[in-house]
């Protein structure tokens, strides 16, 4: 039996070990975000700010989990085997849910996630425990769980949710109406007071957040407290004098020092406290099988009250998962995923939105702009008109080569990002509030983003549908990790070893399988290929990027019809289905070329009119086919899914053959453009208009064989429907091609 639980506690390790990986994907997002988003510093630099911080703040980590400690539940409650089962619980469901967001690309709260794991998990063992009992009830369920601290953190989310917001705007604005965005013309000592104020916060909240509770802090505690007051002050005459020192004689721009500092403070902050989110469960687990193994008690009859004791960790254990989680920074693909989340939706600038608006954005953004009407009526002009002067951004110059690479948002809203979020966490962890740094250092982000007019009339709605969707995610953790963690929990009581099995399998497939994806998705990005500025200055380099445009669309609708066409003559509902979600894929795809057309003009040198002109028609011609194949599928899969009649062989027979001469053409015109040799786009069009041809007898075949031997209104619509479309989908290719050829001609001329 000990072998069972000793094989428990190395797969606690494992999970912890998966755990680490899959939580620093997502917690990154906290400490990397301004610095990335500003350009300030170069990624590298970033990186190894970062990574100096999460090992000192492994270092000064308090080692055991507080929630653990302290009890969500009540380990005297519960008997060794039990609470094994409730750990291996909480590290399965941690890991899978954790994972989901990362690879959703969305962040959330590893604190929250752990909190109602454990209370989730408790929850189902306490409810099997008082089920086995005559004696008790379901009231007596809160002799098990403190359900006091999971309503102190839900307290917590929705204060810091609210204060964060708020405070990240109020402060932005008035920074930014001090500054304005021409950083440059401000005088020396404006900078030197600004660097005074901000490192002042964030050194304070280094020593705050970071030594607290730390077995380091007993030493400087006389140091510390009683004395705010004073250290705020000496720290900020002190740190405003190197500043201007910093500045007058070095010329080092003390914003870049204020970012990297602030980096460093908040890795320093989620390492030394999210750190035990992934390993205070297995080290409790660990004290929990060394205290049985030494009792000499069954499993089952040894209550664990120990867990109510502080139990101090390995210093070298914590070492150890600092360094996993460094690694973990610089090679994982996922953290990058979650960090464009948080920069997408704070970034000053245009371009592609992530999230699509619904319902509630609407409303917002009409009740905000209500309500700026109100607020202009009482505002007086020339103030109002002074504020918008403060914020006019300036024309940057950038090279062409270079114009990829400008920044999210500028440097001033980086430090106040870090500096607001430092000194929330700071506030909190002095009133014992069991914040989530997740939810601090992202709200007080789109704070600012507000403040700062980075929510035009462009981009609220998508914004703010992003961070709808983020914040329902935060609640919907709290949901799945209390729902799910029972789940496994009872199933785990319910089979044993066998079923700890069975799940410890599930978890490494379903991992996998989403590193397949994510990997997959990556891949993906990486193969479409965005508009190198530098390289479409002339016509011809709108036509070769045009061109790698039509080769990819022109190869996927060849196979998008053939499959509809063979699936339809197969009866096969799931290919037919699984095709129709491919169709709907291609015609985002297009759809999200339309919309940055404007982007792409804009990056063309001014004179590019003709450039331009075809450009817009080849994407209308290209939108023109995709909506074709969209309604071919579309109606070829309802007429499946409705158990309708299926095509005869003269219906088939007809399709198979507009299919056989469609791919011909298709593979005609993707050579050419492959090639370049454009000198074959008459034949390609002379070929195209007897498909056309073809296509019109197989109408006119139909018609006969209504008059004659159909019976089916139903097969004679779809058929109709599909020849018709397919007819629209060779007359966008003939225009396309003729377009081609006409731009071919004006610029041999």
């Amino acid at each position: 039996m000990e072998d069972m639980y000793f094989l428990m506690i190395i797969a606690l390790a494992v999970l912890a070990t998966i755990d680490l990986v899959v939580g620093v994907s997502n917690d990154a997002v906290n400490f990397l975000n301004s610095a990335i988003g500003s350009k300030a510093i170069t990624p590298k630099k970033i990186m190894i700010i970062a990574s100096i911080g999460v090992l000192v703040g492994a270092v000064t980590s308090s080692g055991m989990m507080e929630v653990a400690r302290k009890g969500i539940f009540v380990p005297s409650q519960f008997y060794f085997n039990e609470i094994m089962y409730i750990f291996m619980a909480v590290m399965i469901t941690d890991i899978l849910l954790l994972d989901i967001f990362n690879t959703l690309g969305m962040p959330t709260s590893t604190t929250v996630s752990i909190v109602f794991e454990l209370l989730g998990a408790a929850v189902a063992m306490a409810l099997i425990k008082i089920s086995a009992d005559d004696t008790k009830t379901i009231a007596d369920i809160w002799e098990y769980i403190n359900h006091e601290k999971a309503l102190l953190i839900i307290f917590g989310i929705l204060l810091s949710v609210a204060i964060s917001f708020t405070v990240g705007a109020l402060v932005q604005f008035v920074s930014r109406v001090v500054y304005s965005f021409n950083l440059n013309d401000k005088k020396s000592y404006i900078n030197a007071i600004f660097g005074g104020l901000a490192i002042t916060a964030i050194t304070y909240f280094i020593f705050v957040k970071g030594m607290k509770g730390t077995p380091y802090y007993t030493n400087a505690k006389h140091l510390i407290e009683g004395q705010t007051l004073n250290i705020l002050a000496l720290g900020f005459l002190g740190w405003t004098l190197i500043s201007q020192f910093l500045i007058s004689v070095f010329k080092i721009d003390i914003l870049k020092v204020i970012i990297g500092i602030g980096t460093f403070s908040l890795a320093m902050a989620f390492s030394g406290n999210d750190l035990v989110n992934f390993v205070g469960v297995p080290i409790a687990a660990w004290n929990s099988f060394q205290a049985w193994s030494a009792s000499g008690v069954a499993a089952n009859e040894f209550s664990m009250g120990i867990l109510a004791d502080k139990v101090p960790s390995s210093p070298m254990l914590l070492i150890l998962a600092g360094s996993i989680m460094v690694v973990t920074l610089w090679f994982s693909k996922k953290a990058k995923t979650v960090i464009e989340t948080g920069v997408n939706l704070s970034r000053q600038g245009d371009g592609h939105e992530k999230f699509e608006p619904n319902p509630a954005s609407r409303g917002i953004v009409r009740f905000g702009m209500l309500i700026n009407s109100g607020l202009n009526f009482f505002i007086p002009q020339k103030t109002r008109k002074y504020i918008d002067t403060r914020f006019e951004r300036p024309s940057i110059v950038i090279s062409k080569n270079k114009s990829y690479e400008a920044p999210a948002f500028d440097m001033i809203r980086a430090s106040i990002n870090l500096v607001v979020a430092g000194i929330l966490i700071s506030i909190g962890t002095s009133l014992k509030l069991p914040l989530s740094t997740t939810y601090v250092t992202f709200m007080v982000a789109m704070g600012t983003s507000l403040a700062d007019r980075a929510w035009g009339r462009e981009s609220a709605v998508y914004r703010i549908a992003g961070v709808l969707s983020v914040i329902g995610g935060w609640f919907l953790t709290a949901l799945v990790a209390f729902t799910f963690s029972a789940i496994v929990a009872f199933l785990i009581n319910l089979g044993g070893s066998l079923m700890i099995a069975v799940l410890l399998l599930t978890v490494l497939f379903l991992i996998g399988r989403n590193y397949i994806k994510h990997s997959q998705k990556e891949k993906e990005k990486e193969a479409k290929k965005a508009i190198k500025k530098e390289t479409i200055d002339t016509i011809n380099g709108v036509i070769n990027e045009s061109s790698e445009h039509i080769i990819q669309v022109l190869g996927r609708v060849q196979k998008l019809y053939s499959n509809v066409v063979n699936n339809l003559a197969d009866q096969n509902l799931d290919k037919l289905k699984k095709n129709d979600k491919h169709v709907t894929k291609l015609n985002q795809e297009i759809e999200q070329l339309r919309n940055d057309v404007f982007y792409f003009i804009k990056s063309l040198e001014k004179g590019s009119v003709e450039a331009s002109k075809f450009y817009i028609s080849v994407l209308g011609y290209l939108e023109d086919i995709s909506q074709s194949i969209n309604y071919i599928s579309k109606i070829s899969y309802k007429h499946v899914n409705n158990n309708h009649k299926s095509l005869n062989k003269e219906q088939i027979s007809d399709l198979r053959a507009i299919m056989k001469g469609l791919n011909t053409v298709l593979t005609e015109i993707t050579e050419v453009l492959q090639d370049q040799d454009f000198s074959k786009i008459s034949v390609i069009i002379e070929k195209k208009q007897a498909l056309l041809e073809n296509v019109s007898e197989s109408l006119g075949k139909q018609i006969d064989r209504i008059r004659t031997i159909e019976t089916s209104p139903k097969n004679s619509t779809l058929h109709f429907g599909i020849i018709m479309e397919s007819k629209d989908l060779i007359m966008a290719l003939i225009n396309l091609s003729e377009s081609i050829d006409e731009i071919q001609s004006n610029v041999k001329r």
